[in-house]
């Protein structure tokens, strides 16, 4: 099988990570379970890497805390989303974190089915590059 690699990156202080972000973890953890059945007949098997940021590089670029690739391209791109911000909590203190919204509607905390609908169209993409 080949993998189908899924990276998310998000804010750690002091070993703790804001809410959006704990959320979006559970929903990445919810996709990779469903993707493992639903790649396997095209040959794929995903695989979650995670990518911690620090304080510096996030009060640098906030909107990279909560920021997932899927076959090395943004899942934004994958879903043709757009990517904004809104207030966010204590890990993240006064920044505006990271949103993507997709057919009008807008995610703090990206669901699963988002995750798997941007995985399926990378898989696609790469079956048909074969």
């Amino acid at each position: 099988m080949k993998p189908l690699t899924i990276l998310w990156q998000r804010l750690v202080k002091e070993g703790q990570t804001c809410d959006r972000c704990g959320g979006t973890h559970l929903e990445l953890q919810r996709a990779v379970e469903r993707l493992q059945g639903l790649l396997a007949p095209l040959g794929f098997e995903p695989r979650l890497e995670t990518k911690q940021i620090d304080e510096p590089a996030f009060h640098a670029s906030p909107l990279e805390s909560n920021r997932i690739w899927i076959a090395g391209v943004p899942m934004e791109d994958w879903l043709g989303a757009r990517v904004g911000s809104s207030r966010c909590c204590a890990a993240c203190g006064d920044s505006d974190c990271r949103t993507v919204s997709v057919d009008n509607l807008t995610f703090e905390t990206i669901p699963a089915a988002l995750i798997v609908k941007a995985a399926l169209a990378a898989a696609a993409h790469e079956q048909a590059g074969r």
